[in-house]
């Protein structure tokens, strides 16, 4: 009937040791014997061979007709029985996995000689009858010898194996508990490193948010979302001569008489690229865009200039707008102002000062962000790393409890 008593790892190995010297000693003792006895079986068995060789060689060199052909047989059988056994060693100590070694090689051993002596022993008849008595004995009792150490290790010293292997598997547990305190020690660093970082991120976070929304910084930004709605808006008022200017410019580029001047071939330029930094950059009355526009009707009169009827419709309409009645006049004011307002306050000493202290925020910010990344990883890899110890641990600790229970019939649960 089993007992239940719960021992903690670090008195498990002492009180594992004391329960089972009782089981051990006879086992180890037994263990030990045998293996003298095996050991004295082998050397007799060799020596047998031996045996068989040196009186087949003398019987080989008498000459004697009868004989010498089964001399020959035996002498060269001998020979073959002699190395083989040679290379099958008795263990000297008494471990399982030396001994069970051997026992596989010497079965392996044995049972080809049986096959020879079976057929051979038989054509060498009726001679070497003594010599091949002495042999079969020191064969039988070596086999005999085998199969009493085979089955010892099998059904008694499997408890001696199994006892060495829990021991073994005791100083493992205690190994990854020390290893899964180390763990755990890094895993609280690594969380303590990601919460500073975290917390030095939401503060930079938090300073970058504060120079964009107060001071300098912010009316730019202001200034800039006009500048983006001017933009839009110059855009649509010019829409109607996006395709006429395009045109004109590559009646320019073929060398089509446009009638351009250089300047104005620039400020074309300007206008297919921007049209609110052309715009914007205009001296009162937009002077150049005027006469890039008159030169663009002149040339659509002539039919240099060809676009589709309503397209063409749509463009002097747009084109007499413009100059004849000045309709961006008041859009061409408000580029000027944004534009200057955006140019002043841009290059000021306080933006200057605030986008140099934005830009060394982002970047560390950034840094930071790098290294949260890095420290995830490492924290995702520690947590694996502590799962699959914690499973190691638990699966080792029930093969510990299953094994004592095994060959002492004792239930222990045991306390990490």
């Amino acid at each position: 009937m089993s007992t239940h008593i719960e021992i903690p790892l670090s008195e498990l190995k002492g009180w594992l040791e004391s329960q089972t010297t009782s089981i051990l000693t006879p086992v180890q003792t037994r263990a030990e014997k045998l293996l003298k006895e095996m050991r004295e079986a082998h050397k007799d068995l060799i020596e047998a061979c031996r045996m068989l060789l040196e009186n087949s060689r003398k019987e080989i060199e008498k000459r004697n007709m009868r004989t010498f052909k089964r001399a020959q047989a035996l002498n060269k059988l001998a020979k073959l029985f002699s190395e083989r056994m040679q290379q099958v060693n008795v263990p000297e100590k008494s471990s399982f996995k030396d001994m069970e070694e051997f026992v596989n090689t010497a079965q392996k051993a044995y049972a080809v000689t049986d096959i020879d002596v079976r057929n051979w022993f038989p054509r060498i008849s009726p001679f070497f009858i003594m010599d091949r008595g002495k042999f079969l004995r020191a064969f039988e009792g070596a086999k005999a010898s085998l199969k009493e150490l085979g089955n010892f290790l099998t059904k008694e010293y499997v408890k001696a194996k199994t006892l060495k292997e829990t021991l073994q598997l005791i100083e493992e547990i205690r190994e990854l508990k020390g290893r899964l305190a180390n763990l755990e020690d890094e895993w609280k660093r690594v969380e303590g490193e990601r919460a500073r970082l975290e917390e030095e991120l939401n503060q930079t976070q938090r300073r970058m948010a504060e120079l964009k929304s107060s001071g300098e910084l912010a009316e730019l930004a202001k200034i800039n979302e006009t500048v983006e709605c001017l933009r839009r808006e110059v855009g649509y008022s010019l829409r109607h001569l996006q395709k006429p200017l395009a045109k004109l410019w590559s009646l320019t580029m073929h060398g089509v008489g446009s009638g351009l001047t250089p300047e104005e071939m620039k400020k074309l330029d300007e206008y297919l690229a921007d049209p609110f930094e052309a715009l914007a950059t205009e001296n009162v009355d937009y002077p150049l865009l005027r006469q890039i526009l008159q030169k663009t009707a002149r040339l659509i009169s002539e039919g240099k200039l060809k676009l589709k009827q309503d397209k063409e419709r749509r463009a002097k309409q747009a084109i007499e707008e413009i100059v004849d009645k000045g309709s961006l006049t008041s859009l061409h004011h408000k580029c000027v102002e944004a534009k200057m307002s955006e140019t002043q306050l841009s290059t000021s000493q306080a933006i200057t000062e605030t986008k140099t202290e934005m830009l060394k925020l982002q970047e560390h910010a950034e840094s930071l962000r790098k290294k949260l990344e890095r420290l995830e990883s490492e924290i995702a890899a520690t947590k694996k790393t502590i799962k699959e110890t914690t499973e190691k641990i638990s699966s080792q600790k029930n093969r510990v409890e299953k094994n004592i229970l095994d060959f002492s019939g004792r239930e222990v649960a045991i306390t990490v």
